[in-house]
């Protein structure tokens, strides 16, 4: 078995306009104060990273890692999240997801589409020059509009869906694995594939690539109601990630899953700071070291009551915690009496 590293946390949601939230530098010199030993990297925000240099240049990401590594920290994974989300939009949402792209590519899906793919090549040999074998983002969607079925789905839609999902990403996973770099998706509802199931069809449509792997958050299928340990022993050779992100599901006779529109407040299903939710993160640590997962712990902070600076605080100590040194030799060694065939044919009576 090997040893999960941690604690390490994702930037994105913790970058703002005010110190010590608004630069590389001072973010980075906060979070080692809280005893954070990694950083995830949200490739989108200028003020943490220049994507295309890190993918031109050797030089830069070797002075980018020296000013993360002075402040006592790694680089653990670089996320594009926002740029894979526009690999693939349903038309439905252009106007909404516009604003994850750059102004001159807006209002032009084809522009939007061609832009994201670029990012991603970007991040994957980023993510090589930085040393860094695993790549956090999403799939994208063009089915998600025709989850539930009514009215009834045309025969073939999903299908096509997924056909065309993976046309657009194999050139971009064929250049990860130029690159060394898996992709890992991150299994939540919004993109095509949002559990085990659509992760299946995205894999067999691109072949079984080998780069298609998995960011594993356990948050997004309690909201689903899915069994995410056993999500675990599906599919424990394509997690290569994992955000610690902890999540409840409390439904009433008003409101499930879907959560009738109300603000996260109020959903049946919120995501909640590390502690505060119902997750068994004990289980999660130690089926994950069962099946050697050597990857970085990475809280995502995403909290409806809690405040983040709170929620950092608390969380690189709950994840110190739960990791786990794993054991080199059994329990039960002291009792052994040692073996050889001889003796294994006398205790058989051979």
């Amino acid at each position: 078995m090997k040893n999960i590293k941690g604690p390490a946390i994702f930037l994105a949601q913790f970058m703002g306009d005010v110190a010590p939230f608004n630069s590389l530098e001072s973010i980075c010199k906060y979070m080692t104060g809280l005893g954070y030993k990694g950083v995830q990297i949200p490739s989108w925000d200028a003020r943490c990273i220049d994507l295309q240099k890190a993918a031109e240049s050797k030089d830069y990401c070797d002075d980018l890692k020296a000013k993360v590594k002075s402040y006592g920290l790694e680089i653990t994974e670089l996320a594009s999240h926002l740029q894979g989300q526009l690999v693939a939009v349903n038309p439905a949402y252009d106007t909404m997801f516009d604003g994850f792209a750059p102004a001159s590519v807006q209002g032009n899906p084809k522009a939007r589409t061609e832009w994201a793919i670029q990012q991603m090549k970007y991040a994957a040999k980023a993510s090589q020059n930085l040393g860094i074998n695993v790549h956090a983002t999403f799939t994208g969607a063009l089915a998600w509009p025709f989850v539930y079925p009514w009215p009834q789905r045309p025969a073939g839609l999903i299908e096509a869906a997924f056909k065309e999902l993976a046309n657009r990403w194999l050139p971009i996973l064929d250049y990860f694995d130029e690159c060394g770099v898996d992709v890992c998706y991150e299994i939540h509802p919004g993109e095509d594939v949002f559990d085990g199931a659509t992760f299946e069809m995205f894999l067999a449509a691109t072949g079984n690539h080998k780069r298609v792997n998995i960011n594993y958050d356990p948050s997004h299928f309690v909201l689903q109601a899915m069994d995410y340990l056993a999500f675990i022993d599906i599919y424990h050779e394509r997690i290569k990630m994992f955000h610690v992100k902890d999540a409840e599901f409390n439904p009433t006779g008003r409101q499930g899953v879907y959560s009738g529109y109300q603000g996260w407040v109020e959903r049946a299903g919120r995501f909640r700071s590390l502690g505060d939710g119902q997750v068994d993160f004990a289980s999660i640590f130690s089926k994950l070291a069962q099946y050697n997962y050597d990857g970085w712990a990475v809280l995502e902070w995403e909290c409806a009551i809690k405040h983040p600076e709170q929620g950092a605080a608390e969380g690189a100590a709950f994840i110190e915690n739960h990791l786990i040194r794993v054991t080199e030799k059994a329990f039960d060694d002291f009792a052994g009496i040692g073996a050889n065939d001889a003796l294994n044919k006398k205790i058989l009576g051979l």
